[in-house]
């Protein structure tokens, strides 16, 4: 398959212009000059032109929940399904994430393996979606955040239990709750830690040794601090929040970037709303505690918390356009999307970037998303591990 397009996202910030993307098979075999690949296809290949369009990298949203239904009261809905009914719901909350450009998404808790079962449906090709990253079942104290997903563990021994059953299950990521959070009633408040420093520590040892990073949901400072001194490998959130406020401390987030800690803010692709849920002057100082962490260098990546209340699988391209409000640069955010994102899963040799002997994870749209992100939300075509879907009207064919 040959794609063509007015402008190829070859790099950061780069184009190539008329550029071409060859892909056999679930491969990138080859970029460069429309003139010059266009030569090396034979005329039975298939030919997507999109003389006004752009080729980027597949997205990727780095924070997903598939299992919730991003309903007014997800956990509800969750309680209320069985295993088949959430398998069948989440398989069209995939194919939500694929229309809208996102070939890789990190789920970061599920229920009953429910998304490794998903994601090697998509594999297959039995079932359209993006590739899913999932972390299985995130690890919680008893009654902490999200502990219905069946995480619930006390002690190190527990802790390193729960860690080898999501390995042996086949996860590729580890999640823990190091605070926690609103979507859980009576639970622990977002600003409360949850685990012990030893048994936070135990968590990461044990995915470390298996080769595995860790992602932490982390609200609160000080669950932000435990985070960073166990090792973990990305901070989910990292709002920085107190009893009585907000404290970013310049120190910790030093580490944070020194270590190469990646942050997912998990931004609601409602965040204009913002405002009116927690007031002006505090989604104000939410909103710069994101950028004085980008301000500062941290490796921010891009996530929605899909699933969440209120919060659908089609919305990253909206969240994208907050650290545009912030002030970032479109080439640094669409790399927050796609090559950043995915150095920060482990992903940074296979997918994220258009070049040869990458997976065929691309997004075709028209206009120019560096010069306005909006552009990213007309979708022509998307191809996940070289198979292409084509939402909307039909490209032209040369």
């Amino acid at each position: 398959m040959l794609i063509t397009a007015r402008r190829v996202l070859v790099g950061p910030g780069t184009y190539l212009d008329d550029g071409a993307v060859l892909v056999e098979g679930d491969s990138i075999t080859a970029v460069g000059p429309r003139s010059q690949i266009a030569e090396r296809v034979g005329s039975d290949s298939t030919h997507l032109a999109f003389p006004e369009g752009t080729v980027v990298p597949g997205l990727i949203d780095a924070h997903v929940h598939l299992v919730f239904d991003g309903g007014a009261d997800p956990v509800a809905t969750l309680h209320e399904s069985s295993d088949e009914t959430l398998l069948k719901d989440m398989r069209r909350r995939a194919e939500q994430l694929l229309s809208s450009g996102v070939t890789t998404a990190r789920d970061l808790g599920d229920r009953n393996g429910l998304a490794l079962q998903l994601d090697a449906e998509i594999a297959s090709g039995s079932t359209p979606g993006p590739r899913i990253v999932s972390a299985g079942t995130p690890a919680t104290p008893p009654g902490g955040h999200c502990h219905f997903l069946g995480g619930e563990v006390t002690g190190e021994a527990e802790v390193r239990d729960l860690v080898r059953r999501n390995i042996e299950a086949g996860t590729t990521v580890i999640k823990a709750m190091v605070t926690g959070g609103g979507l859980t009633k009576g639970g622990p408040q977002s600003w409360q830690s949850q685990f012990s420093p030893e048994e936070l520590q135990a968590l990461v040892d044990e995915a470390h040794q298996a080769g595995l990073p860790v992602a932490a949901h982390a609200h609160g400072t000080d669950g932000i601090i435990a985070a960073v001194e166990a090792g973990v490998d990305t901070i989910e959130h990292c709002t920085w929040m107190t009893s009585d406020g907000f404290d970013l401390r310049q120190d910790v987030l030093k580490q944070i970037i020194d270590r190469g800690i990646a942050v997912c803010p998990a931004v609601s692709p409602h965040w204009q709303m913002l405002p009116r849920f927690f007031g002006e002057e505090r989604a104000a100082a939410m909103f710069d505690l994101v950028r004085q962490m980008a301000e500062a260098g941290a490796k921010l990546i891009a996530g929605t918390d899909a699933g969440v209340q209120r919060t659908g699988f089609d919305g990253l391209v909206p969240a994208l356009l907050f650290y545009a409000h912030l002030g970032l640069p479109n080439d640094r955010i669409l790399g927050m999307a796609t090559a950043d994102a995915a150095d920060a899963l482990g992903l940074g040799e296979t997918t994220g970037r258009i070049a040869p002997g990458f997976r065929a994870d691309l997004l075709v749209v028209d206009g120019d998303p560096l010069e306005d992100l909006s552009a990213l939300k007309a979708v022509r075509a998307v191809v996940t591990e070289g198979r292409l879907r084509e939402p909307g009207k039909t490209p032209e064919h040369e």
